[in-house]
């Protein structure tokens, strides 16, 4: 199959342990743009958070794509133009911050390019600060403060909590939005038919291109729904056990150049 595009997650994919392109991965996605490929970098990462990898990558000299808030926002990197949008409605924002209080979890967002939290404290709200490059700023009342729209909210907690947490919020609002986890510690609530496979899929219309001719890779709870939607899936060794279940092939983890042996085999050879 001439595979024309690549589909990358971030955390746990691209980058290492220590959030950083290796230099293998680097020039084996350089060399795939240059032979006419499309890079993609789907993540859950606001969009300010995923804009330096591709600067890096150079996606806006070859025509990449960035799908944000786990394809809430997606992003033309030559034209800079934001191509699809979706939002979560106003008026579910004080439930949502009810239901974090409710379960006694903690709860962030964004403002530009700011994260907005409950407690600027929690380790997990640090964390994705310090992964976007994103300053924190904390709220006296969270339910006040946010009335504006929003692409997602994160809650965030222990892992283990925060497992039993994630039914009772999916029940609690129903069929109007997604309810998943990216990580153990983050549980992100999304406007309903947000996903990375049917952002992806709205972007293959603009393209012009089909499914068959898209890899993706990915590590995460997140991923699987693009790793189903590709036609060649690929789950990180390092990934969860779901989406290593799920993919067509499995490559090396994120610290062995997982995503450079999958650009080698079956872009360039």
């Amino acid at each position: 199959m001439d595979y024309r595009i690549i589909v990358l997650d971030l955390d746990g994919t691209l980058t290492n342990r220590d959030k950083v392109i290796t230099p293998r991965t680097r020039q084996a996605l350089m060399e795939a743009q240059e032979r006419g490929k499309t890079v993609i970098l789907a993540s859950g990462r606001p969009t300010y958070g995923v804009v330096p990898l591709a600067k890096e990558l150079k996606l806006e000299q070859y025509g990449g794509y960035i799908l944000s808030f786990n394809g809430g926002i997606i992003m033309n990197c030559r034209t800079g133009e934001t191509v699809f949008s979706r939002r979560l409605p106003v008026g579910a924002n004080s439930t949502i911050a009810d239901l974090a209080q409710q379960h006694g979890v903690n709860i962030l967002t964004y403002e530009g390019n700011r994260i907005i939290a409950s407690n600027g404290l929690c380790p997990y709200t640090q964390a994705e600060s310090r992964i976007n490059h994103l300053e924190i700023r904390q709220v006296k009342d969270f339910k006040e403060y946010v009335t504006f729209p929003v692409p997602k909210f994160l809650m965030t907690e222990d892992g283990d909590y925060l497992a039993m947490v994630e039914p009772r919020v999916k029940a609690a609002l129903g069929k109007n939005f997604s309810v998943y986890r990216s990580e153990p510690y983050f549980l992100e609530v999304l406007p309903k038919g947000i996903d990375k496979a049917r952002s992806l899929g709205r972007l293959l219309e603009i393209l012009g291109m089909k499914r068959e001719q898209m890899i993706a890779c990915g590590d995460g709870y997140n991923d699987l729904s693009m790793i189903r939607f590709a036609g060649l899936g690929v789950a990180m060794e390092n990934a969860v056990l779901p989406v290593r279940q799920e993919a067509d092939y499995i490559t090396l983890s994120n610290n062995e150049d997982g995503v450079a042996h999958v650009v080698e085999k079956f872009m360039l050879s």
